[in-house]
């Protein structure tokens, strides 16, 4: 990295238990047994207060993990390529992944994923215990969100939404892309019980976390913990869009 242009500064805000923003430019390299030939940085997990891990990786050609990551029994888990050319292995199927593609593993699968491409690849990895349910199973998906069309959200011409994974009550988790045309917004202040990890895909934004406003933009990742306070415009001259989880299907614990 070297010396730095002047003084040190971040845009990172991190609020254990609530909410947190992570800019690229403050993310470290993490040595995760299993994954080689690539830079791992976690963006979330408990030690935060999520109920889930998510991290944000770039794999060099050849890069990867040639055994299944978070093999676990009751882990499912999920990658999304930002860019570039992957392989993936899970449930002894095989997929070859280009921008925009997907793949979720169900619970004790795990995934095994290779660069296959000359550049680096980047690509979001997520991982979580799953919530069983009596006589429903998840099963392996992948698709590339290229392939799928945006519907309007909640009534709102200039916001739009694709859904990842089935409508499904066998799966306690879908991965969404909200997108915000400039001018779009959130038609609530929403405050929900679900959480949420999201990777900025593009544009900007103001996003409304718990007590403040914030410009959030390209790259960045944000959690928000139940019940916290969101919503968001989409400002600039591009869609303001961001891939995130949701935790659903399921009922609260006492």
């Amino acid at each position: 990295m070297g010396y730095p242009d002047g003084l040190l500064a971040t845009r990172a805000v991190v609020k254990p238990g609530l909410w947190a923003v992570i800019p690229k430019d403050g993310l470290v390299n993490n040595i995760i047994p299993g994954i080689e030939n690539c830079r791992v940085s976690i963006v979330a997990s408990p030690k935060m207060g999520a109920g889930f891990v998510q991290y944000v990786v770039e794999a060099a050609a050849g890069g990867g993990a040639k055994e299944p990551w978070a093999s676990q029994e009751n882990v499912e888990c999920f990658l999304y390529l930002v860019s570039g050319t992957v392989t993936v292995k899970t449930g002894g199927k095989e997929f070859s992944l280009t921008d925009g593609g997907y793949v979720y593993a169900a619970p004790g699968d795990g995934i095994a994923f290779t660069n296959t491409g000359k550049e680096t690849a980047k690509l979001l990895l997520y991982k979580q215990k799953y919530i069983p349910l009596i006589g429903k199973s998840p099963y392996t998906v992948s698709g590339n969100v290229n392939e799928i069309e945006y519907r309007i959200y909640d009534d709102m011409e200039n916001v739009f939404i694709k859904d990842l994974l089935p409508v499904d009550i066998a799966f306690d988790m879908n991965m969404h892309i909200l997108a915000f045309a400039p001018g779009g917004c959130h038609p609530i202040v929403e405050t929900h019980v679900q959480e949420h990890g999201a990777y900025i895909l593009s544009g900007e934004g103001m996003y409304f976390m718990d007590d403040r406003w914030l410009g959030i933009t390209k790259d960045d990742f944000m959690w928000f913990g139940a019940y916290v306070p969101q919503c968001a415009y989409g400002v600039g001259r591009e869609m303001f869009a961001y891939i995130y989880s949701k935790d659903c299907n399921r009922d609260a614990d006492l």
